[in-house]
């Protein structure tokens, strides 16, 4: 989608050492803004791989300026006992860097070889410790006769699962492509995130400006134990906050330009269109069916558009005058002849 809005080829036309990409993995500034009390001092709200609360904590925590570090995070967040009391203690207390923590099974074997520890052995000991089985025999008093260090050691025996270098690369490469949009094609970025990953995007509030969005945010946050619907509305609360942050706003929903499904980027106006899907409960179904009713017409009323979608609901249609999509359309189609003449 991003590719279709922007004629950018992800594949060949993003470098992967794009400084300005690089930098909101550390901080917000190349977006607009700066240590936001919401949103914390990274860019990595929305990108995937990296915009979790638990992953951005994590970019606070190492300060990747390298592609090959974000390579290693993904391991971190992928793999079980891998970051929290195990390589995240390592790095913030010194004893190790981040290019130094076990991050992916791959790590294992490459340092074990590089301390000339033999090949086939560095494999096993590799193979035991991603399937969480701890060190085989022997194998601590080896690595400590090749110079391994303890906390190294120690790192191998906590671990229950590790991720596979190559899936780490492959998702990082693709996080970093959907990051350059969101730096260099902002407003393409949002209209694909809202269209595609947003599980919970409701027009009737999140629309409505910054001020509204932050006391939805306040309203959910309040609560002791949010539902799951809250908790996804709450993430997609986060983009649009960021949205606003950064001096985008969106139009009111319009019955003739409003798309089903996707929203619609101006870059003149800096905004975006919401689809007829951003209405609470107004399925894909009924949302298609005006987009195929309002086909060459112009409805004279709201009566009249109501009799030609009998999928979109009373509730609907009141949710879409909310919405401003129908804007300046009588209710009913009848004429009243003696109006203005007593």
């Amino acid at each position: 989608m991003l590719e279709d809005l922007t004629g950018v080829n992800a594949r060949t036309d993003i470098p992967l050492d794009d400084r300005d990409t690089m930098s909101i993995f550390q901080s917000s500034k190349v977006l607009g803004y700066e240590n936001d009390k919401i949103l914390g001092p990274t860019g990595g709200t929305a990108i995937p791989e990296f915009g979790t609360t638990f992953v951005r904590g994590m970019l606070e925590d190492t300060q990747p300026d390298q592609f090959d570090v974000l390579v290693r995070l993904s391991g971190f967040s992928h793999g079980t006992d891998v970051w929290l009391g195990n390589a995240k203690d390592l790095i913030t207390s010194g004893t190790a860097k981040v290019s130094e923590a076990i991050g992916c099974r791959d790590d294992i074997m490459l340092f074990l070889i590089s301390k000339g520890m033999e090949p086939k052995r560095s494999f096993k000991i590799m193979e035991a410790v991603r399937k969480g089985r701890g060190l085989p025999e022997g194998a601590e008093d080896e690595m400590r006769e090749h110079g391994v260090p303890d906390w190294y050691i120690g790192s191998c025996k906590k671990i229950k699962y590790l991720f596979p270098k190559a899936h780490a690369v492959a998702y990082v490469m693709m996080a970093f492509r959907i990051a350059w949009f969101k730096v260099h094609r902002p407003l393409a970025f949002y209209a694909a995130f809202f269209s595609i990953r947003a599980k919970a995007f409701d027009a009737t509030f999140m629309c409505q400006g910054m001020d509204v969005c932050k006391a939805k945010m306040r309203e959910i946050e309040s609560k002791e134990k949010p539902s799951p619907v809250e908790e996804d509305i709450l993430v997609t609360l986060e983009v649009v906050y960021e949205f606003y942050l950064r001096g985008f706003t969106f139009e009111h929903m319009d019955l003739y330009r409003s798309h089903a499904v996707n929203f619609l980027p101006d870059n003149e106006k800096g905004s975006l269109l919401p689809p007829f899907t951003s209405v609470p409960g107004l399925g894909e179904t009924a949302a298609w069916s005006i987009m195929e009713q309002r086909e060459g017409k112009r409805f004279i009323s709201i009566e009249e558009f109501s009799a030609a979608c009998p999928k979109v609901s009373k509730t609907h249609i009141e949710q879409l005058k909310a919405a401003g999509a129908l804007d300046g359309m009588p209710d009913t189609s009848q004429i009243t002849l003696f109006d203005g003449l007593f």
